[in-house]
């Protein structure tokens, strides 16, 4: 497990550059929404989670579920860094009969759920935390949601079914970025104050800078100690976070940076260091 927080840093920085630049070269996809996740993906994919890329399928691995699916350029990106499938296939973002579609597909090697409409993610992760219950195993299940998918009604009652099944290997992040497509999540629906919302539904809540990868540790660690019941992590983002004309600038929940402002980011991210990692 590696936890050595320079090295994750930078692993983070490199892949919010790879979102960049598959997103100019596809010209097309959601950056911002994927920039603010970079760090809890990286924390999940490059140390906590039991996968094996050259075996995606195991059946004693870690489950990650990207509800929020439109964010998935760094979920390729960190994929593809991973050994799943050649990064060279990063710029086929979005293309006709590429396997790295708009949102993630089952059929993509590393994905363990289609998702695109908002919502699922809580409801199918309590599912297979069930299944694991029953089958005597012994993995996690992560689930990764955005505050403005928190609007669906679905997510609510995937809640309540995880509570009542005593999903305790269920650890769900909520990508609290205070945006969603159209505006602020306030000027959306006043779906803030979101923490006391999940207590209210008897889960063990936990708020953390999504940004911070000691904290980010702390809360999985805590989560995982936890049982009888799921635990969510509330994680405080950045929309766009890493880029500077990005950073909390809902213009980029999907946008496609020009010539001028990818060389920005890369200036900004990875500068003159494009080591592999």
């Amino acid at each position: 497990m590696n936890r050595n927080i320079n090295e994750l840093e930078k692993i983070s920085r490199d892949l919010r550059f790879d979102v960049i630049d598959m997103v100019y070269e596809a010209k097309d996809g959601h950056p911002g929404p994927a920039l603010s996740i970079a760090d809890i993906i990286t924390a999940l994919l490059f140390s906590e989670m039991n996968v094996d890329p050259t075996n995606p399928e195991k059946p004693d691995r870690d489950r990650l579920i990207l509800s929020k699916g439109h964010s998935c350029p760094i979920l390729y990106a960190a994929h593809a860094r991973l050994g799943y499938y050649s990064r060279e296939l990063l710029p086929s973002l979005r293309a006709f009969g590429s396997i790295l579609q708009g949102h993630p597909s089952i059929s993509t090697p590393g994905i363990d759920m289609t998702t695109g409409s908002l919502g699922n993610g809580v409801a199918v992760g309590t599912g297979i935390e069930i299944a694991r219950q029953r089958s005597e195993g012994n993995w996690y299940t992560y689930v990764i949601t955005g505050d403005g998918e928190l609007n669906e009604g679905v997510i609510w009652e995937g809640v309540l079914a995880a509570v009542q099944n005593s999903c305790e290997n269920l650890i769900v992040f909520v990508d609290l970025n205070n945006f969603q497509s159209g505006a602020s999540t306030d000027e959306v629906s006043g779906i803030n104050p979101i923490a006391d919302k999940w207590r209210a539904f008897r889960w063990h809540v936990q708020e953390i800078d999504g940004h911070d990868f000691k904290q980010i540790f702390e809360a999985i660690d805590a989560a995982k100690k936890e049982k009888g019941r799921p635990s969510v992590i509330i994680a405080k983002t950045t929309k766009g976070k890493g880029v500077s004309y990005m950073e909390n600038n809902n213009a980029w929940h999907k946008g496609v940076p020009s010539k001028e402002q990818w060389e920005i980011a890369q200036k900004e991210l990875v500068g003159d260091n494009n080591d592999e990692i």
